[in-house]
């Protein structure tokens, strides 16, 4: 708030009554608190507090011994800076070419500790540019990490050894790759390739980072020395970061949706089961960088809006299961989504989804008339504007009814509802709207739907079932870690979606070859379980012999059969996986 220095002249009451920094504000609702006993309520309004932040104001100034709110700041240092009398030894090594770290480094030695900032804006000031890009020769001597040799696959070795991996799980999921023909399906969506690294070495590399999802892709510098991963990619050496990420840029962008539709064929044929229901929802990708050219959108985990890439996720309902994606949707875009991935549904299965769950905000009326007349089942909530919320709150106490839902693990399992079938613009027939209270909500929810002869009770539970899918693109991006890629460039968070399609196909064919309750398991559950092991692996003439340590879940593994599994892995020279358990 800011006061004008005329009108303080004129009445200098506004002086007290509209403070003009927070420190003042602070002292003045303090004291009209304190002094003058106004209550608590009247002194927040008048200053502009809300009525929490102000009893945590008045709780910090009664337990503070010492309250700073009314004391002017201290401006300026006590004394000269401590990079003063270090400019001339600073000039002085730049002199003799040494860089940014070597100068901290030689600083430190010598007792000073000055950051490279510090040190490259005295650099700046006196005049120095940047030194150019030298060889390790011509650097001082110090520690450096080993370099690894460039992935090749002409080098991969398959001699007979032993050897040592963090990455012993990620076996695991061979028999169902080896199955895949992935160079056929790659060749065919137009995967770009080298003599050095195919295409199908390639994607596989990016796979098992995604599969093994304890760290994002640019960590990848860290295991580059694992034989075990680099073994389960085809390759002598994992590729580096820098490989990686120019790669994902090759790809054109109509190459995923060829890839995608070619993936869904494969693992159907492997056995991953189809099923009818599904949640449709929106997820921004933040852009965390400058001069991107992204539209804004809403990103529910942080309640605002922030540049980045809008993505498009059905997720199946029985075999929670990811099983169409898409980015980089623009804003007059994404409402039409939900009749393309009905297109995309029949196409591959023959018909259409039996039953669409989605958020408020996903499409509008005139393509819920045309979901309804394909026949297709669906449930959305309305937006509450002012106008529907006062006529809802105008209803006498009788017109609502209680209900109770069953097996709901919540606490209010008692809602009351209001339900009536009504006219919407751009919807030919009538549809149903159910208003719910008493769901722990301040103003109410409106469910709408075109299931009109269902029981409330299966409608509103069914609904709550869907919020799960929240928590199932929740286990996207903090275990596949869908948002580590972010970027301005669209293909890079493209393929990030299609491999987190890709390895949220398999943990569900890991999870159903296992049973016993983890064919609907969380992904990092079946990580913890089962995936995050480390093995031993002996390679011999005709074998690739996988030995794990004992673990308390290896009896599940022995009682689904993975100790029998024994087939030939294409890209190690066709010879047989075989897996045993300690």
């Amino acid at each position: 708030m800011t006061i004008n220095t005329k009108d303080t002249l004129t009445d200098p009451k506004r002086f007290f009554l509209e403070p003009s920094n927070s420190a003042q504000r602070q002292y003045e609702v303090l004291r009209a608190f304190f002094i003058e006993e106004i209550p608590s309520a009247e002194a927040a309004k008048r200053f502009g507090y809300t009525p929490g932040s102000f009893r945590v104001l008045v709780h910090d100034f009664r337990h503070d011994p010492d309250p700073q709110c009314f004391i002017a700041p201290h401006r300026g240092p006590d004394s000269a800076p401590q990079s003063a009398p270090l400019r001339e030894r600073i000039v002085t090594l730049r002199k003799q070419h040494f860089s940014l770290d070597d100068i901290r480094d030689l600083l430190r030695e010598e007792g000073h500790a000055l950051g490279t900032s510090t040190i490259a804006a005295i650099l700046k000031e006196e005049g120095f540019s940047q030194l150019p890009r030298r060889g390790d020769d011509e650097r001082m001597d110090a520690p450096r990490p080993l370099p690894a040799d460039a992935a090749k696959v002409q080098l991969l070795n398959l001699k007979p050894r032993m050897l040592r991996t963090k990455f012993g799980g990620l076996f695991l999921f061979l028999p169902l790759l080896a199955q895949i023909p992935r160079e056929d399906i790659l060749q065919k969506a137009d995967f770009p390739g080298s003599k050095k690294i195919p295409a199908d070495d390639a994607m596989r590399s990016l796979l098992a980072l995604k599969l093994f999802g304890n760290a994002r892709h640019s960590h990848v510098m860290s295991s580059v020395f694992d034989e075990g991963l680099a073994l389960w990619a085809g390759l002598n050496v994992i590729p580096k970061r820098a490989f990686l990420t120019e790669y994902r840029c090759r790809v054109t962008p109509s190459s995923y949706p060829n890839l995608m539709k070619l993936w869904f064929d494969e693992v159907g044929k492997l056995g991953l089961e189809r099923g009818v229901s599904f949640n449709l929802d929106f997820h921004t990708i933040p852009f965390h960088g400058e001069d991107a050219l992204l539209e804004k959108h809403d990103v529910s985990k942080r309640s605002r809006r922030q540049k980045g890439l809008l993505a498009f996720i059905a997720h199946e309902e029985e075999n929670q299961v990811f099983c169409y994606t898409t980015a980089d949707l623009r804003k007059d875009e994404p409402h039409d989504e939900v009749l393309r991935f009905v297109e995309f549904w029949k196409e591959k299965t023959g018909k259409v989804p039996e039953e669409l769950i989605f958020d408020s905000r996903l499409t509008t009326y005139a393509n819920l008339d045309k979901l309804n007349e394909m026949h297709i089942k669906f449930m959305t909530l309305r937006r509450r504007t002012k106008k529907l919320l006062h006529a809802l709150h105008e209803l006498p106490l009788s017109a609502w009814r209680r209900i109770a839902l069953d097996n709901i693990a919540r606490a209010y399992k008692t809602p009351r509802i209001y339900d009536q079938e009504i006219a919407l613009k751009g919807y030919a027939k009538p549809i149903r709207q159910i208003a719910i209270k008493d769901l722990g909500h301040e103003e109410p929810t409106i469910l709408l739907t075109n299931h009109l002869a269902t029981s409330p009770v299966t409608l509103i539970g069914r609904y709550a079932k869907r919020m799960l899918v929240e928590n199932g693109i929740a286990d996207a991006i903090e275990f596949f870690h869908m948002d580590a890629l972010s970027s301005a460039v669209a293909m890079k968070v493209n393929c990030d979606l299609m491999l987190t399609m890709m390895a949220s196909s398999l943990y569900r064919l890991l999870g159903a070859s296992i049973g016993r309750g983890y064919e609907t398991a969380r992904s990092n559950h079946i990580f913890r379980d089962f995936v995050d092991a480390t093995a031993t692996i002996d390679l011999t003439e005709k074998e690739v012999i996988v030995k794990f340590q004992k673990r308390a879940h290896n009896p599940l593994l022995l009682a689904a059969g993975f100790d029998k599994e024994c087939l030939p892995i294409p890209w190690l020279a066709n010879r047989t996986l075989r897996l045993v358990f300690g």
